[in-house]
């Protein structure tokens, strides 16, 4: 039988992420994402109900986290739930829900995020800036220009004519 263990949440970031690096090289960072959802009740009442979710991102999308996310920022997140178990202060047992994200974006225009990008995580590492000038090469006359294509035009949809009779049915 398939099973799907599928999480998608829209929201702002309650703080800052907490980024850990951890022996053998991995990377994580947890952080909280609130969702708000508005409405009006039966009785005319303006209600706003908030849900707050962990969310965990591992290497390299950690390292992304750690340098793009802000508190307040807005974000997309997809992954899966994971269930948690740990033990309080006092001994008792207790059960936490955590979404281990696997595609994390920020979301708003860039005034929204001050000079950040909109930026979606990496899937391959990018190459190292370059330490040392490039050397000049002579200048060299500019070859002529490449022909443009002409823009391609969606050709124009056909209009459907129906005479509604039923002997042109082809069955």
């Amino acid at each position: 039988m398939a099973s799907l263990n599928k999480m998608t949440i829209i929201g702002n970031l309650g703080a800052d992420p907490e980024v850990r690096y951890l022996d053998g090289g991995a990377v994580v960072a947890t952080f909280n994402v609130a969702t708000t959802e508005k409405y009006t009740s039966r009785s005319g009442e303006k209600v706003e109900q908030t849900e707050w979710f962990r969310v965990e991102l591992w290497n390299e999308q950690a390292k992304v986290a750690e340098k793009f996310l802000k508190k307040g920022n807005s974000v997309y997140v997809e992954g899966r739930l994971r269930t948690e178990l740990w033990t309080d202060k006092e001994g008792k047992e207790r059960t936490s829900l955590r979404v281990r994200a696997n595609t994390m974006q920020l979301l708003g225009s860039p005034n929204e995020r001050s000079d950040e990008p909109s930026y979606e995580a990496p899937r391959q590492q990018a190459a190292p800036a370059q330490s040392a000038p490039a050397p000049q090469q002579p200048r060299q006359q500019p070859a002529a220009a490449p022909k443009q294509q002409p823009a391609r035009r969606e050709p124009e949809p056909v209009q459907f004519e129906s005479n509604s009779g039923d002997d042109d049915l082809p069955f």
